[in-house]
């Protein structure tokens, strides 16, 4: 659908005179014109964002441009790891556990210690998740070779087969998610947003 963001900008510089415009007088950065990118290439997001700029004219919007499609990416990622996820009867908070094991490589196995590092959660909730995994058959604990008092959890066969499944089907439905962009694109975008990234996390 094209935007009329062009015209109603060219509209309101004219009614207010040029050189006179909000973003001159009140030393907000100069913004991208809305049309900015692909020609003829529009989404919601260009849509809201130039409402607002119509709307609110002394702020800056410009972030709404890259990160409201970052969460609109992010909620349909999640419905993407969901399906791929029940078609092999597990839940996300399973295949954190599951991947962060097969991960480690043969022979898939972790203390709880390190699986709470790794999935970021508590290990009172760990300990309810592993005896959810063993209880099912994917996981089993064994006694620590190198603490008496310690345990490692492990891959079963199942679990290995499972978790293998899960992620072929998840990265099957991220690669279409990507359908529109060159591996090329993909790349350099992968890399700005490990830029965004990078201080966030550290």
């Amino acid at each position: 659908m094209p935007s009329d963001a062009g015209s109603e900008t060219a509209a309101r510089l004219s009614r207010r005179g040029a050189g006179t415009g909000v973003q001159e007088s009140t030393g907000t950065p100069p913004r991208q014109d809305d049309d900015a990118g692909m020609p003829g290439e529009h989404d919601d997001v260009d849509r809201i964002v130039s409402a607002w700029r119509r709307e609110r004219p002394d702020l800056d919007v410009t972030p709404m441009e890259v990160l409201s499609r970052v969460s609109r990416l992010s909620r349909r990622l999640d419905l993407a790891r969901v399906s791929a996820f029940a078609e092999h009867g597990l839940e996300g908070w399973a295949f954190d556990v599951l991947s962060a094991l097969r991960r480690t490589g043969a022979p898939y196995e972790l203390s709880p210690g390190q699986l709470v590092q790794q999935t970021l959660v508590t290990s009172g909730t760990m300990t309810n998740r592993v005896d959810r995994l063993v209880r099912r058959g994917l996981v089993q604990r064994s006694p620590s070779p190198h603490d008496r008092r310690g345990v490692l959890v492990r891959l079963t066969p199942e679990g290995l087969r499972t978790v293998d499944a899960a992620m072929s089907d998840l990265l099957s439905r991220e690669q279409v998610l990507l359908t529109e962009l060159p591996l090329t694109d993909q790349k350099v975008l992968a890399a700005h947003l490990r830029r965004l990234l990078r201080p966030l996390e550290g």
